[in-house]
């Protein structure tokens, strides 16, 4: 059996199907309030993999100005909407922290998108941890340390996982290197969705 980093779970097949496909439902309300975006690499406004919006009221973003939080969406200019109350419940159940999460990053994955190892590092503080549900096709993650040099590990995250990072954990370096296309029915066409809760501003 594998060990992962102090601070670092893995909740495999915590959502059942009836509840993966609630919270798709609840996804595509959001999305059709906040239409996926494709964010930018800062330096060299190089376009990622994913396309992402966010849910709740401060959302992730990234482009020429940097990476960041801000209240609005970066295109239509609208505040983001309200975080889904089956993820605040998935929130209070599993997070282990007394305050509500502020942003709620999805990530959307096609086939042939991936993520770098990074740091979940642009929040005020990082008490809170980062808890995020994955829906849709499979994918093989990749977790690390709180140093880029150290030893990385990866696994199969299916949906209907729970994975988080907090404590010790929290700063872990972390990616995705391949999505397993239609390895879901969850989703009509396939892809994976990434939910991301976090903390941003110190309670």
């Amino acid at each position: 059996m594998m060990v992962l980093p102090k601070g670092v779970r893995h909740i495999p097949g915590r959502l059942d199907r009836p509840g993966q496909q609630a919270l798709v439902d609840d996804i595509r309300a959001v999305v059709e309030a906040a239409p996926l975006f494709r964010p930018e690499m800062p330096r060299t406004g190089k376009p990622f993999s994913v396309r992402m919006t966010n849910c709740g009221s401060l959302g992730w973003v990234a482009d020429k100005g940097g990476y960041r939080y801000q209240a609005n969406h970066p295109v239509t200019g609208e505040p983001w909407p309200a975080i889904p109350d089956r993820l605040l419940q998935i929130w209070r159940e599993f997070s282990g922290y007394d305050f509500p999460p502020e942003a709620c990053l999805v990530n959307f994955y096609e086939a042939g998108a991936r993520m770098g190892l990074h740091q979940d590092r642009d929040e005020q503080d990082f008490d809170a941890p980062v808890l995020s549900v994955s829906l849709g096709d499979a994918c093989l993650f990749r977790i690390g340390e709180a140093s880029r040099s150290g030893p990385t590990r990866s696994f199969r995250l299916e949906s209907g996982d729970i994975v988080v990072l907090g404590g010790e954990g929290r700063l872990a370096f972390h990616g995705v290197d391949k999505i397993y296309p239609m390895t879901s029915t969850l989703l009509k066409n396939g892809g994976r969705i990434n939910l991301t809760l976090r903390r941003v501003t110190r309670p």
